[in-house]
């Protein structure tokens, strides 16, 4: 999951630019239209991978980097449906892990997120993700280099959105304090996320001492503290 170069520092660009200049739908890999098959169920919880999920649980898609330790986050939180890993934010249909490391794709890493509003709120899911990782580096967590590791949040409803602005910015403010770089994520409505190899699926399940590069900023985000929807 470690990139081979690694280049210099980027200035703050805005959410297209996350993306190679030059990557549009005509020139990203034409990718395929059949879906990656994965197992149906989830290695540690048990409960389904894909849809249909029960009418009453929300999903939320988020990238982090490497995609490994991310979704182990996940699906250790009470509330917690189902989890998976794939890619989403670029152009391929379908990709294939290898084609989104060619950053020709314009996908990040991503997790999806099934969780039980009754049991765990938004807000909780949002805390973690801006917590465990560094939204501040742009196309890169670490070691892990390219377009395909850059920060992202993608949300299924205008009530999502809402409070993901709300948490960015409460949480920029807590950065600026602590004298930390500016949120470098993209935030945008959900389109489609494509499932990746079942292999990927749960892999610090299936390997526990697998690589996990996640590291965050050491700032905590002020969730339920001026963090609304309204």
């Amino acid at each position: 999951m470690r990139a081979d170069r690694y280049p210099m520092p980027m200035p703050f660009l805005s959410r297209r630019a996350n993306r190679h200049a030059s990557l549009d739908a005509t020139s990203a890999l034409p990718g395929r239209t059949e879906e990656i098959p994965v197992s149906e169920h989830h290695t540690v919880l048990g409960t389904p991978l894909q849809p249909p999920f029960p009418a009453d649980l929300e999903q939320l898609v988020v990238g982090m980097g490497c995609f490994w330790g991310a979704e182990r986050l996940f699906w250790r939180l009470p509330g917690v449906y189902t989890t998976a890993v794939g890619f989403a934010g670029g152009f391929t249909e379908n990709p294939t892990y290898r084609e989104t490391c060619t950053d020709q794709t314009g996908h990040t890493e991503a997790v999806l997120v099934v969780f039980d509003p009754a049991q765990i709120s938004c807000e909780e899911i949002l805390r973690v993700f801006w917590e465990e990782h560094d939204p501040t580096q742009l196309n890169r967590q670490g070691n892990d280099v390219g377009t395909q590791y850059r920060s992202a949040i993608f949300t299924s409803s205008d009530e999502q959105l809402a409070l993901v602005a709300a948490s960015r910015a409460a949480f920029q403010a807590a950065l600026t304090a602590a004298h930390k770089g500016e949120i470098t994520t993209e935030i945008a409505p959900l389109t489609t996320f494509y499932y990746a190899e079942d292999y990927h699926q749960q892999y610090l399940d299936k390997d526990p001492n697998g690589y996990c590069g996640l590291a965050g900023t050491g700032v905590s985000c002020p969730v339920g503290v001026g963090i609304s929807a309204d």
